[in-house]
């Protein structure tokens, strides 16, 4: 095989690799009201299906970019895919919803090895300009994959199961072993450096913790040792993640980085972004299911303008930041992102796509269009080119932790708002039927749902109303996230002049 083949098959591959995980974060959106009448599960056990993938994700991204210098990008990459596809095989043929929720977890803790080794694999296979045309095809391939993966997952649990959208990843998996096999050629990083392990396990551990506390709050009460425990556990793992870090020989996080200005507030705005993205992703598909009555692909199209906005005018806004400095836009985009955010505060329980899910969509998605391209370029013009890899590892795996922690939050919100609301428009001391308490101790249970056993209609009527509200509630409390991200950049990013040494482009958080 000629050398221009070689490339051209490994870019595909990595290509491939990559678009698999980053759909897999998304697209069981759409299909969690299907599992959820399939397994029993409730809004907790639906928050962990996805949450589950992003911890690990999140949290082992680095580990898994030091894993490919250490032991080989091509091999890491294999074993990465082939996991991967293991696991997907695991979450189609779940007969529980504990037993997907292991198996999502494993698809993060495998995705963390390939995502980080496929970017790796074209750093090194590319030279010159071909990196840099290689990393945007990269870019523009796993974003229509996004793209495409809501509407497509939302037909294939429409026409067939939920079960579905896992097991197509297998035959994809499977080409992309070939491939690999195939042309992917073996490369080495910098050896010399060791995994570090201790903070590995110290990051997962934190991360857990307060995400397993925020979750199972709405049930258990703060006062629930299964609650608290957990939750200053995981406080505690992280101080002690950024204490060690700080003197680790090789850390997973290096704090050099957060010295530089521009690098610590561009991961804070990332912060507040990108838990806007994941609350909206979330909610959203699940609440225009369970409660306005959508179809899974009409939910899977709901938010689809948001991906084509970003892949129709990201590469304009970069490049007027470029020109301008990325302090306006990094300011504005946030801003707009989060008062989109507060628009779906006007979604009611028609969900009315035009006039109610659409404007503020667009509105949604323009704000993120603005902020994802500065941000990145920002984050990574702050450290020198020696730096640029970590530097994307890091901005990407705070994108992931961003939108673990806003379904947990966001997820604390709608359960207190939703169960302040039915008390107060049913109230529990009043004389109710056994079917009525019975209807809802179910709702109770599944927040952003309508039960849909035959109670009197002012009964049913409360539960959909306090869903609604419930709703808005989250709606609002990622909006003034995602606005507070704009304050912080209009307050902190600095305009600073275009680098010498600046590092070559790389693929924003996605």
């Amino acid at each position: 095989m000629d050398d221009a083949r070689a490339r051209r098959l490994t870019l595909i591959a990595c290509i491939l690799g990559s678009a698999i995980v980053f759909v897999d974060q998304t697209v069981v959106n759409v299909a969690l009201p299907a599992l959820r009448d399939d397994l029993d599960a409730s809004l907790a056990d639906q928050q962990w299906v996805v949450a589950a993938y992003l911890l690990l994700l999140g949290s082992l991204i680095l580990v898994g970019g030091s894993l490919g210098d250490l032991y080989g990008r091509r091999r890491i990459f294999a074993i990465g895919v082939a996991g991967f596809g293991v696991a997907s095989l695991a979450c189609a043929v779940a007969p529980s919803v504990e037993v997907l929720i292991g198996a999502r977890a494993l698809q993060g803790a495998f995705g963390a090895l390939l995502v980080p080794s496929s970017l790796a694999i074209i750093a090194a296979v590319f030279a010159g300009p071909q990196r840099a045309a290689a990393i945007g095809s990269w870019t523009a391939g796993t974003s229509a994959a996004i793209a495409i993966g809501p509407p497509l997952g939302g037909l294939l649990v429409d026409l067939t199961s939920w079960r579905v959208i896992f097991a197509m990843n297998v035959p994809l998996v499977l080409v992309c072993l070939w491939l690999i096999v195939r042309a992917v050629p073996e490369c080495l990083g910098d050896r010399a450096h060791r995994i570090d392990v201790p903070g590995a396990v110290l990051c997962v551990l934190g991360l857990a913790g307060p995400t397993y506390a925020l979750i199972q709050q709405p049930l258990l009460g703060w006062s629930d040792p299964a609650v608290w425990v957990p939750l200053v556990g995981g406080i505690g793992a992280l101080g002690a993640f950024v204490a060690y870090e700080r003197r680790a020989p090789d850390p997973m996080l290096a704090p050099r980085l957060f010295a530089s200005r521009n690098f610590a507030i561009g991961n804070v705005v990332t912060l507040a972004a990108y838990a806007g993205l994941g609350a909206a992703s979330f909610f959203i598909v699940i609440f225009l299911q369970q409660v306005c009555g959508y179809s899974a692909l009409q939910a899977g199209l709901a938010l689809v303008p948001i991906t084509l906005m970003l892949i129709a005018l990201s590469r304009r806004f970069g490049a007027l930041s470029a020109r301008i400095g990325p302090r306006l836009l990094m300011s504005a985009g946030p801003a707009l992102g989060g008062l989109g955010l507060l628009l779906y505060t006007r979604v009611d329980e028609r969900g009315d796509y035009l006039t109610q899910v659409l404007p503020a969509t667009l509105l949604f998605g323009l704000g993120l269009a603005m902020t994802v391209a500065p941000l990145t370029a920002t984050v990574l013009q702050a450290v020198d080119r020696g730096h640029a890899g970590i530097a994307s590892g890091v901005n990407n795996a705070i994108a992931r932790v961003a939108a673990l922690l806003a379904i947990a939050v966001v997820g604390l919100v709608v359960s207190a708002q939703f169960g302040a609301d039915v008390d107060r428009r049913l109230d529990p001391r009043a004389a109710q039927s056994e079917a009525t308490r019975a209807y809802v101790d179910e709702a109770r249970a599944r927040p952003l749902s309508v039960p849909a056993a035959r109670v009197a209609p002012r009964t049913r009527i409360a539960v959909r109303d306090a869903n609604v509200k419930a709703f808005h509630g989250g709606m609002i409390v990622a909006g003034l996230l995602m606005l507070a991200g704009g304050l912080v950049a209009l307050v902190g990013i600095e305009n600073a002049p275009r680098r010498e040494d600046e590092a070559r482009p790389a693929p924003a958080a996605t």
